[in-house]
């Protein structure tokens, strides 16, 4: 990987000699090399060259000095960094420049063979700093993208050796569908519909996370969430009632001449559930997830809902009655289920 190198000296013919000692480097695009005669300058070329890497500075110079550059660094590029090469080598001036932010320095006249090690020993550092900062937006990045149980899933000493490993766990599992969201996609440019789909999803998200539910899944115009832990249930509850009373809340909106009111419909169920990474290791594509029959109903109540409905079946029903106002709504049958499932609505 190439580096690249700011050299700042008022002496022109450092320039020449910099050309001549590393001219085997620059034919194998091991340094390439900007230069400039003063800290004004340097400015310019740090600003015009933002994938510099380090900087190569005399002290003495006119216009602006080097430790004056030094202080201006971090706001033009907080990545680079400044290796002082002067012939002021007191410790005065070495203490100044390194509280100054200099990372190193090197006097004059110059050890090309120290200077190379120094540069070198440099570019090593800032690229570590850049390695790092992409990990950061990488993984700030991945936030947007995995929940939050997968990051913690993935920091386990055995990650590697159990992708396929699962476990049964008491749940919740809640699916809300966007009522009617599917009709305006064949009218409405799709620009529109997912900004319009993203707000909505954002407000329900909130409301999941602030009952310490996760989001699994985002389906089309639905969301799955699965609330685990104490009091799973009266969570996975409160937070479907605060996202209906919030979409409620919300205007019709008018798009391309279509009328659109929010409304959600709801399904919940509570039960013994199997957690864990669905997918293939051969395509190194997983899906953390849970499964079975209990997450399979929860679906089926949502897709009996009407808009506004939160429908929870019998068993639920038992569970939640002494905290939750519900009503008895009716028998349905639901689909690969042999017998009719009695349905009850919360109310609040």
């Amino acid at each position: 990987m190439m580096a690249k190198i700011l050299v700042v000296d008022d002496e022109t013919d450092l320039e020449l000699l910099i050309k001549q000692k590393f001219r085997r480097k620059i034919r194998e695009n091991t340094y390439e090399f900007v230069f400039a005669h003063n800290g004004v300058e340097a400015l310019q070329k740090l600003a015009e060259h933002p994938d510099l890497d380090i900087v190569l500075s005399d002290i003495n110079m006119p216009e602006m000095d080097g430790l004056t550059l030094l202080t201006k660094l971090p706001e033009v590029n907080p990545l680079v960094k400044a290796v002082m090469v002067s012939a002021y080598g007191d410790m005065e001036n070495i203490r100044m420049a390194m509280n100054r932010g200099a990372f190193d320095f090197v006097c004059k006249p110059v050890n090309f063979e120290d200077l190379e090690l120094t540069m070198d020993k440099t570019v090593l550092h800032v690229s570590h700093l850049r390695e790092t900062m992409q990990a950061i937006k990488e993984n700030n990045i991945l936030k947007m993208y995995v929940d939050e149980n997968v990051l913690h899933f993935m920091t386990h000493k055995e990650f590697e050796n159990s992708l396929l490993v699962n476990e049964a766990i008491d749940a919740t599992i809640m699916f809300i569908d966007i009522c009617g969201f599917t009709s305006i996609t064949e009218k409405v440019p799709a620009n529109t519909v997912v900004g319009l789909l993203n707000k909505y999803f954002d407000m329900m998200v909130q409301e999941i996370i602030a009952q310490n539910g996760h989001v699994d899944k985002f389906m089309g115009d639905a969301v799955m969430a699965v609330f685990r832990g104490d009091y799973h249930l009266d969570r996975a509850i409160d937070a479907a009632l605060a996202v209906r009373e919030k979409l409620q809340l919300e205007t019709e909106v008018q798009l391309d001449g279509h009328f659109f009111k929010p409304q959600v419909s709801v399904g919940i169920n509570s039960g013994e559930v199997i957690s864990g990474n669905i997918g293939s290791i051969s395509l190194r594509r997983l899906d953390y997830t849970v499964i079975g029959d209990g997450v399979n109903l929860a679906q089926r109540l949502q897709s009996v809902a009407q808009p506004n409905q939160i429908v929870i079946s019998e068993a639920v029903y038992e569970r939640a009655k002494e905290s939750f106002n519900c009503q008895r709504l009716k028998e349905v049958n639901l689909k690969n289920k042999a017998q009719a499932v009695v349905i009850y609505e919360v109310i609040e």
